[in-house]
């Protein structure tokens, strides 16, 4: 008798291992990996579309990879969504029964310019020409005062430079360190998602 029940227990165990097994091939999914242009690629959010219809979402780890699982076979649009950075999307994704889509990692989300702080700046001569390969450095000033290097850049061929920042409530100081030249800073203040514009200009040569 207990081997009977056992031999019953066994077959209704493969039977429905079977079933499983049989439901899982008829459906598949999709895999892929997102990169950005700046930051951390975990936590953006990666939504299944069919057309403007939203059915299902889910969120990327901290190596920016995703998995979307049980899909009814067909053609799918899939939206990538994170504050700070230009939504992606990816249209005509076709998902197979039994088959897992892979997309790898191609999509790369930019930042969205819309949602972050620029300091442009431009450095001249006394005389107002522009001054290539001039070493300017950014840094934040603290509450108490003091002074914390973040950043640092070199003016292209037009004399210009751009730094990106978040667009919190700060205040920075720009410096220009040029040879047999004073350094020459100035403050800006970033209170918000904006352009925040700044010229330096070198003092002229002493007379000989």
């Amino acid at each position: 008798m207990r081997f009977m029940k056992t031999s019953l227990a066994l077959v209704l165990l493969l039977s429905t291992a079977s079933l499983i097994s049989s439901q899982d091939k008829t459906v598949g999914g999709i895999k892929g990996k997102v990169r950005v242009e700046v930051g951390s690629p975990n936590g953006v959010t990666v939504i299944l579309r069919r057309g403007e219809k939203e059915l299902s979402q889910t969120t990327t780890d901290k190596n920016g990879d995703f998995v979307l699982s049980r899909l009814t076979p067909g053609t799918y649009g899939l939206t990538f969504r994170k504050p700070g950075l230009s939504v992606g999307t990816i249209e005509d994704v076709e998902v197979k029964a039994g088959k897992v889509r892979t997309l790898g990692d191609r999509l790369v989300l930019t930042i969205d310019d819309g949602s972050i702080a620029f300091i442009k700046g431009s450095v001249f001569t006394a005389a107002g020409r522009s001054v290539p390969n001039a070493k300017i450095e950014l840094s934040r000033i603290l509450e108490d005062g003091t002074m914390k290097k973040i950043d640092g850049r070199i003016t292209n061929e037009t004399g210009s430079f751009v730094f990106r920042l978040s667009p919190e409530v700060a205040k920075y100081r720009v410096s220009l360190k040029a040879d047999r030249s004073d350094p020459i800073a100035k403050d800006v203040e970033i209170d918000g998602p904006a352009v925040y514009r700044v010229a330096l200009s070198l003092a002229a040569p002493p007379k000989p």
